[in-house]
């Protein structure tokens, strides 16, 4: 019976309706399914090679014919192994089974040819291979080899999978009779698409990343199955892009007025030239009668706010609202006194929106918001619940939500959609973001990199230090504090946990404020504290009423703290090194030389996350630092980007493939540019698929 690839997969010999059902745990239900599991990894076993060329310790392919094969009694524990002779026109080697001993009593006949694969060691002077992969091989046929002699394919799986019979053997057992059905799949990408990037076609492409016949075959269909991945990410991407520009009406801000111009003049320092770049990029998008969707990368310290204040101005003097979003209440309420500051004097009303405001106070914000009296609302994500109406939102700015991906960026547009007319967005991060994984995550908005920090800025000097370095480092912090200077001391937990050894805030501030500290002015900040609590520390601190402020890592964002010079990070082997330059990030911002200590547990013993932590030391540009955290921790974990409406890659890498990732999305752009519709005949393999796969992600109708 021949295959189809909409039958299910209990149709296939070998599988049945039992172990179909295990196969249903890894969401394998169709022949299409399982030609779609792909292997994880390969073994290199095209080393084919006579018994008298084994060499010891060498793992090798060997064809030969069973000489004789039986039970042998193992004289110490009085068990039996399995042992069998093969041979070849050069000689003879022994193969061994300790365990199933019996099983393979039965498993062979003399004379029998066979393949098998396995690392030669010494046994009573004579090379033997104990449990060795094997193929049945038929003389006078193409000799097929499933799991010896070539390039042999590993499957993930389970105990569960394994114990049905699906380890990689079983599943190679299986997959080979269902490959013919790889002739029936239908083409995905255009003819002139395959031509022009040289890539192989569909059904060779599950073949060879099945079962390859070379390296340069399986690398063959490896990239093509990368290419067509990373062209339908990129695709998506393209017409939501296109969308937001040419289809939805955004605001047209003619005019700068007289307040930005003063704010300017009144700025305390000069702007760089990248800040100038960035904002003339913004400018330019804000004249614009689409809607703006841009991301401003810059380092910590780079002078972020200053831009996206100086773009919410111009909003305003344009009679428009602007809000602006942060991702923690701290950092709202530091980016609504600082934007007080900034515009004191000028007429904006800048308000706070947050939680735990009395009544009274919370409904006045409101109806100001309303009525169009305040022009500036800052706060957390809850600016935008139901009961907060702006009357004329034009500008809407997102602090440090690298979390915050397409799909929530578009449910708040259209909650701030007003009269038809869709507000600008400006989503800016200190977390610098590798190149990949911005044309993903972010793939949809227009990228401004401030690329410089401003002058009279020092580099932070980083070191690595072990626990028996301790006694010196408090003695450096307290040389610092006498110069007039103050410290961080950051933990990973709040509380001690019986399942770690960890330390917490709570009880290092403990050790510190009552013992090494006593006579210094410590402080406690972690995120469970209230409102009003947290503002109260960080205002003494940033006053200069503390000495020492021990806090966990919700200082990592945005608190700014120019006369703070020491950043000491304890069991910094436990942090990703994003994070690790994000609270680098807050010292060395003054003009004095600051420190950041990156301490290792006491216990702690690791050459891996020692060299990691290396490069910390050796480069304070976040964008390599991005790069190294991705190659180690990976895009999901390191910037939730499940929560973005990013689809999750199976073959493609985002470190590995940026070349390939350059020319999908080019190719992407350019046939959405030719065929925003994907009408054209040419383009109905793409239609199918993109339709099928991508409708809950992007509505193909609304686009062009």
């Amino acid at each position: 019976m021949e295959l189809r690839l909409t039958d299910h997969v209990q149709y296939i010999k070998g599988i049945g309706p039992k172990r179909a059902a295990a196969l249903q745990d890894v969401g394998v239900h169709t022949v299409h399914d399982l030609l779609n599991y792909f292997p994880r990894r390969y073994l290199d076993r095209t080393n084919i090679c006579k018994i008298r060329d084994l060499r010891y310790d060498e793992a090798a392919t060997v064809v030969g014919r069973v000489e004789n094969f039986g039970l042998v009694k193992n004289r110490r524990t009085h068990g039996s192994r399995f042992r069998l002779v093969l041979s070849d026109d050069t000689g003879s080697l022994s193969l061994v089974w300790f365990q199933g001993a019996r099983y393979y009593e039965h498993a062979f006949e003399a004379g029998e040819l066979l393949a098998v694969y396995g690392r030669a060691d010494l046994y009573n002077r004579e090379l033997q291979i104990a449990h060795p992969e094997f193929d049945r091989l038929v003389e006078g046929e193409d000799m097929e080899f499933l799991h010896t002699g070539g390039i042999i394919p590993v499957y993930p799986g389970n105990e569960f999978l394994r114990r049905m019979g699906f380890d990689s053997r079983g599943f190679r057992k299986v997959i080979k009779p269902a490959l013919d059905a790889a002739e029936q799949l239908k083409e995905t990408l255009p003819s002139g698409l395959l031509d022009s990037h040289r890539l192989i076609s569909l059904p060779a492409t599950y073949r060879q990343i099945h079962f390859p016949l070379s390296p340069d075959s399986l690398n063959k269909a490896r990239q093509r199955l990368k290419f067509e991945e990373l062209f339908y990410l990129q695709l998506m991407v393209a017409f939501r892009k296109k969308k937001v520009s040419l289809q939805q009406k955004g605001v047209s801000y003619e005019r700068v007025g007289d307040r930005t111009r003063e704010l300017l003049s009144r700025l305390p320092f000069e702007l760089t030239e990248s800040q100038k770049k960035v904002l003339k990029e913004i400018r330019a998008d804000m004249k614009s009668p689409h809607p703006m969707n841009r991301l401003l990368q810059g380092d910590v310290g780079s002078g972020k706010t200053v831009v996206a204040l100086l773009a919410m101005l111009i909003a305003v003097e344009n009679e428009y609202q602007a809000a602006f979003m942060a991702p923690t209440e701290i950092l709202a309420e530091q980016h609504y006194f600082n934007l007080q500051n900034y515009l004191w004097g000028m007429s904006v009303n800048v308000s706070l929106l947050k939680g735990g405001q009395k009544k009274r106070e919370r409904e006045s914000v409101l109806e100001a918001i309303r009525q169009r009296q305040a022009d500036i609302v800052v706060g957390t994500h809850a600016v935008f619940q139901e009961q907060v109406e702006f009357a004329r939102l034009g500008l809407i700015v997102i602090d440090e939500q690298h979390r915050f991906g397409v799909v929530q960026r578009a449910e708040l547009r259209q909650k701030a959609l007003h009269k038809g007319i869709y507000p600008d967005v400006l989503v800016m991060t200190a977390t610098p973001i590798p190149r990949t994984l911005a044309m993903t995550l972010y793939g949809d908005l227009d990228v401004s990199v401030i690329e410089e920090l401003p002058q009279g800025r020092r580099a932070v000097r980083t070191a690595i230090r072990r626990d028996d370095a301790r006694l010196k480092l408090y003695e450096f912090c307290r040389e610092e504090i006498a110069r007039g200077r103050q410290c961080y001391f950051v933990y990973p937990l709040i509380d001690e946990s019986e399942k770690t050894d960890l330390k917490a805030a709570t009880e290092g501030y403990e050790h510190l404020a009552s013992g090494v500290f006593s006579d210094l002015r410590v402080g406690l900040l972690h995120g469970r504290m209230k409102g009003s609590e947290k503002q109260s520390v960080m205002t003494r601190f940033k006053n200069g009423e503390l000495d020492v402020l021990v806090s966990t890592t919700v200082v990592e964002v945005g608190v700014d703290v120019p006369n703070a010079t020491i950043m000491i990070v304890e069991h910094a082997e436990r942090f990703g090194l994003t994070q690790l330059h994000q609270l680098r990030g807050r010292v060395g911002r003054g003009a004095e030389q600051s420190y950041c200590i990156l301490m290792m547990g006491k216990d702690f013993v690791g050459d891996t996350s020692y060299n990691r932590l290396k490069i910390m030391e050796e480069t304070t540009d976040g964008f390599r630092i991005a790069e190294e955290d991705l190659k180690i921790r990976g895009p999901g974990e390191l910037f939730g980007t499940r929560q973005s409406g990013m689809p999750e890659l199976r073959i493609a890498d985002l470190v590995e493939d940026r070349a390939l990732m350059d020319d999908a999305r080019t190719a992407a752009f350019t046939l959405v540019e030719q065929d925003p519709h994907l009408r054209k005949t040419e383009h109905e393999s793409v239609r199918r698929k993109f339709t099928s796969e991508y409708s809950s992600r992007v509505s193909l109708g609304d686009v062009g």
